[in-house]
């Protein structure tokens, strides 16, 4: 068991969690993926694999490679859609006592303002998190959050179609990711989190062609978390909402030097595929480090770095 000595609880966008440790959109299905290895109770929220409109099966295979301290995906988004996201995975996630919270995306503004307010009448979503690194296809395919202006105004939009706490998830393929949170911020996100993948690609030198059908694909891992954590310590300059880190934590060691940072909460996604009873060691990791540091809470360490 994990010892609750510390306290460990966070408050995220009025998302009350029992700790800081969420999963990440992707590596965790929607919930049961990971029922035989880990009690979802224990987790400070779930974060759901990223939903559309409609169904997507995202990009040919292969689609997955492993590279040296990490690995590239082109999953390309796959997902049920909504409505049978709402009638079929919903109801087993409604079980657990810990804040649910849905990744979703589109390749329009409107179809990220119609997504929004459908999901925020829906039972048991203590918030949303949007995937703005993706194409907008009636600008000519540019990522919405590559673009300063196009991340606000798909943020505002947004902002106007629900109540619910709104996460925007950043995108790091940018030359200045602290511009692009104060835009969603202004806009109306009461969160940040970042970051998602890096654009990478892997060449078969016998085939002498891409190893995935995609030809490029997101990398992560441990081999960006120190551009990922170089990112978040970028964006708490430039913004007062919460900020959430993630990229390539693997241990407590790793999520603690988001925190210390002044990421106040972390999210864990490729260690899963490697531990998937990371979260308990993790966990019980951070519980470790207050005990012997003697901090009482974790509000102790969260921005806390000496400079």
């Amino acid at each position: 068991m994990i010892d609750k000595a510390a306290d460990l609880s966070v408050s995220i966008a009025g998302i009350r969690m029992k700790n800081p440790l969420m999963v990440a959109s992707g590596t965790f299905g929607y919930g049961e993926a990971y029922s035989s290895f880990i009690d979802n109770n224990i987790l400070g929220a779930i974060i759901t694999k990223g939903i559309s409109l409609k169904p997507s099966r995202g990009n040919p295979p292969p689609r997955i490679v492993e590279t040296p301290s990490g690995m590239l995906n082109a999953i390309g988004l796959q997902n049920v859609g909504l409505e049978v996201f709402i009638k079929e995975k919903m109801p087993y996630l409604r079980q657990f006592d810990t804040p649910v919270i849905v990744n979703f995306y589109g390749s329009s503004i409107d179809d990220y303002a119609e997504l929004a307010g459908l999901l925020s009448d829906v039972d048991g979503i203590a918030g949303l998190e949007a995937n703005i690194s993706c194409p907008n296809i009636k600008a000519g395919g540019i990522s919405f959050g590559t673009d300063a202006a196009m991340a606000s105004k798909v943020t505002g939009e947004i902002r106007k179609a629900t109540k619910l706490p709104l996460i925007v998830k950043l995108t790091p393929n940018v030359t200045d990711i602290g511009t692009i949170a104060r835009c969603v911020q202004d806009a109306g996100a009461d969160a940040v989190s970042l970051t998602n993948t890096f654009t990478g690609m892997v060449v078969d030198i016998h085939t002498r062609k891409p190893v995935l059908a995609n030809c490029t694909g997101g990398l992560s891992g441990p081999a960006i978390r120190p551009l990922a954590l170089r990112m978040v310590w970028e964006v708490l300059k430039k913004v007062s909402i919460p900020v959430i880190g993630l990229g390539g934590i693997m241990t407590a060691q790793d999520a603690l030097q988001f925190l210390i940072a002044g990421a106040q909460a972390f999210q864990i996604g490729t260690a899963l595929f490697v531990n998937p009873q990371a979260p308990y060691d993790i966990l019980k990791g951070i519980q470790s480090y207050l005990q012997k540091e003697k901090f009482s809470s974790l509000s102790d360490v969260v921005g806390s770095m000496q400079q």
